[in-house]
């Protein structure tokens, strides 16, 4: 790669916050036709840096330059004049909207001063073909699971003709199917010269398909080495430290089954779904996207009703579609958006980890506020997230220690049982190894956990036992010590009659 055209630099470029230097003096170069990689952990500014990119954020000090030239990128609309294109992690579509809408938004076709819908689809059916997604572009977005809207966030890239294309996390929801069908994306465009920051946490992923990778920490850029670096190199750049185990399961001892479900069923979504889980023991659920485990997950916490089928906490039956019913029996749920149903994102620490006990600690309709805060400087504490105060809003931590705040919320509540759907997902490797051990201190304490996850070596390394779902349906169950790699995509790619998901 190194005769070939630079197209991006940052020289020395620096942000601060109130309080918090985001970026002291990084430098990075991008070149046409490569894949650079940009690694670090949360924190380590790489978002700040993608901001001040595509118009966000404006830079402190330093300068980007763009074919050899300093520019100013004050707004997203000098980003795309500039070839720029970012995909946030956070999605930026409109969910009221059509997936063609969405695609066209701002560029809509037009016959006679109306929009052109029959052209606005066709445009559309384009884009979605070029990543691999069957969606008919009159699907409403907000209808679309969070794997298929990063694949329409791709495609709405892609219409752009981008020269440079950021992508922040695109593969922290995909399958493997999936992830393998984005890199072959990724790998036409660089034949086409296109320059692409892919941002990861996935490590296996990098010499698959990365150039170059820069490594952040604190702020600062504090190697550019090869993507063939080892994962264990990488990780001491990143963290200043090796990390001697990525997946730190401790061995456990299963009790009494808290948690038992039976032939739940929900017409067209999942069918005939039966499993438990018992005190003390992580229980893995895998399957491709689409499988029906959310919808599942939801269905037994009380968040969707289903129709048949029984989900059963201490022997004692739920109602279903009851929340509050799930909660009062010791259930608790992290959901896979954390942003958008797991957070309240404009409230402080302290608000968001009393959310589930507000109220159980309330007398005569009054928040007992001084003891809500005093139970959550413990949690906080003991979950060792990083902040500043109780008070900072949470929209300002790390997606680290967002989620131990999710997680911790369910803490303070002693949930006996807690569902975590997709719980690392955009997650550093430092933080995820906490959030392990955090699972460990769980288990250990006779609590149970029911683990969904489209990392299959997070699924293995972390589960005594794997439940496999497939169309709907559950398809197997394997112990620790049989579960691969293979054998779950040999169960999740199986062929079944009955229940179809949406």
């Amino acid at each position: 790669m190194s005769d070939a055209r630079e197209i991006l630099r940052v020289e020395k470029l620096g942000k601060r916050f109130p309080g918090v230097v985001a970026l002291d003096g990084v430098d990075f170069s991008l070149r046409a036709g490569e894949v650079h990689v940009l690694l670090g952990e949360n924190g380590a500014g790489k978002s700040t840096l993608i901001k001040m990119l595509s118009g966000a954020y404006h830079p402190d000090m330093g300068r980007i330059l763009v074919d050899g030239a300093p520019v100013e990128i004050r707004t997203a609309s000098d980003a795309q004049r500039l070839g720029i294109a970012t995909i946030y992690q956070e999605f930026n579509l409109v969910p009221q909207l059509t997936v063609g809408e969405n695609l066209t938004l701002g560029r809509q076709p037009r016959r006679f001063g109306f929009i052109d819908t029959k052209r606005m689809h066709e445009q559309a059916r384009e884009l979605l073909e070029r990543v691999g997604i069957d969606v008919d572009p009159r699907t409403r977005v907000s209808d679309l699971g969070i794997a298929r809207m990063q694949m329409v966030e791709i495609a709405k890239a892609l219409a752009l003709n981008a020269r440079v294309l950021i992508m922040d996390e695109p593969t922290a929801v995909l399958t493997t199917t999936e992830v393998q069908r984005l890199f072959t994306i990724v790998r036409q465009l660089r034949d086409k010269g296109v320059a692409i920051v892919f941002i990861t946490h996935h490590l296996e992923e990098i010499a698959q398909i990365g150039d170059r990778v820069t490594v952040l920490r604190d702020g600062r850029s504090v190697e550019e080495v090869p993507a063939t670096t080892s994962e264990e190199e990488l990780v001491r750049l990143m963290v200043g430290r090796p990390i001697d185990q990525q997946y730190p399961r401790e061995a456990s001892s299963p009790g009494e089954p808290l948690l038992r479900v039976a032939g739940l069923t929900r017409a067209g979504v999942f069918s005939d779904v039966s499993f438990e889980v018992r005190a003390g023991e992580v229980v893995g659920l895998a399957g491709l996207v689409g499988a029906g485990r959310t919808e599942v997950a939801r269905a037994v916490f009380g968040a969707d009703s289903y129709d048949s089928g029984e989900v059963l906490m201490d022997g004692r039956r739920l109602p279903s579609g009851n929340v509050h019913a799930a909660m009062e029996a010791g259930l608790g749920l992290v959901p896979e958006d954390r942003k958008g149903q797991g957070l309240v994102l404009g409230a402080d620490v302290a608000e968001n980890l009393g959310l589930v006990t507000l109220r159980r600690t309330s007398r005569g309709g009054f928040v007992d506020r001084t003891g809500q805060r005093k139970a959550a400087g413990r949690v906080a504490t003991q979950l060792g997230v990083r902040m500043s105060h109780l008070g900072q809003e949470v929209r300002t931590l790390s997606g680290g220690n967002q989620q131990k705040i999710v997680i911790g919320k369910w803490l303070l509540a002693d949930a006996r049982v807690l569902i975590l759907d997709e719980p690392t997902r955009g997650i550093d490797v430092g933080a995820k190894v906490e959030i392990y051990q955090l699972i460990n201190s769980l288990t250990a304490s006779g609590h149970a956990v029911l683990m969904i996850s489209s990392d299959l070596p997070e699924i293995l390394g972390m589960s005594d036992r794997v439940l496999v779902m497939a169309r709907g349906r559950l398809v197997g169950e394997l112990d620790a010590a049989e579960a691969t790699q293979d054998s779950v995509m040999a169960l999740a790619v199986t062929e079944v009659e009955g229940a179809r998901v949406h």
